[in-house]
């Protein structure tokens, strides 16, 4: 009961995770990249990189949420598990240093309000 208990935890855990990902995701795509490319057209090549970031990280999401799910049928897909909490992580530490870089200077000139 005990490790089902911890996959259930695990599986919760992520699953907020990974919505708040998506909304923090969604919230850029529809509002501040648009706005942001109405004040400065410079900034359309980086806005365009983050937002395919964007689908390539929701596409691990899916995958990653997959395998959780799999995960609770047979316990050996914690293998997956693990390989794609790492992928995500890695995708994402790559994808919000390099948003970082290159927007927080625009965003700190921006009269943009979210």
């Amino acid at each position: 009961m005990t490790v089902r208990q911890n996959y259930w935890t695990l599986g919760s855990f992520c699953a907020q995770y990974c919505r708040v990902v998506t909304i923090h995701h969604t919230i850029e795509d529809r509002h501040m990249f648009p706005a942001l490319r109405r004040e400065d057209e410079a900034l359309s090549a980086v806005l365009n990189r983050l937002q395919e970031e964007h689908e390539i990280i929701a596409e691990v999401v899916e995958r990653f949420d997959r395998a959780l799910v799999g995960m609770m049928t047979d316990p050996s897909g914690i293998d997956e598990v693990r390989r794609l909490a790492k992928e995500l992580g890695d995708a994402l530490l790559s994808h919000l240093a390099y948003e970082e870089n290159e927007l927080l200077g625009p965003l700190g000139r921006s009269s943009i309000v979210v």
